[in-house]
C-alpha cells in the first residue's frame, strides 16, 4: 500500500523513520553491515514479524540496502545507504537528548 505524500518536512521524516523500531534500526547499522539475526538480538522487544516490515519500509525508503545471498540456511546482510548514513548525526543528538532527559527524570539508562 502506498502512503500518501505529506506536505511538511516534519511528517515526511517520521513517515521514514517513526515508529518503534525503525530509528533503533538505523542507529544498529551505523557500525556497518549487519545480518538479519543480528539485528533482531540488538533491537529488543522486536517480533520477527515487525523487524521484516521495517527493514522492508526503510529499503522502499531508501535507507538502507538488502543484500542476499544464495546459500543454505539462508544468508541477508544489511547496511546503511548513503541517505541513511546521512540521519546518523541527527540520531545523535536525539540519543543525547534523551538521555539527558532521562537523568533529569531519574530514569534508568543503560551505560
Amino acid at each position: 500500500m502506498k502512503r500518501q505524500l505529506p506536505k511538511c518536512g516534519i511528517d515526511y521524516a517520521f513517515q521514514r523513520i517513526g515508529g518503534k523500531y525503525k530509528g533503533r534500526i538505523l542507529w544498529r547499522l551505523r557500525t556497518g553491515i549487519l545480518r538479519y539475526g543480528e539485528l533482531r538480538k540488538t533491537v529488543t522487544g522486536v517480533t520477527p514479524k515487525m523487524l521484516t516490515q521495517a527493514l522492508r519500509e526503510l529499503e522502499d525508503d531508501g535507507l538502507l540496502t538488502r543484500k542476499v545471498y544464495v546459500e543454505v540456511p539462508p544468508k541477508v546482510e544489511y547496511e546503511l545507504t548513503e541517505t541513511g548514513r546521512e540521519l546518523l548525526p541527527f540520531l545523535s543528538l536525539l540519543r543525547d537528548w534523551a538521555k539527558q532527559q532521562m537523568l533529569v527524570n531519574n530514569v534508568e539508562a543503560m551505560p
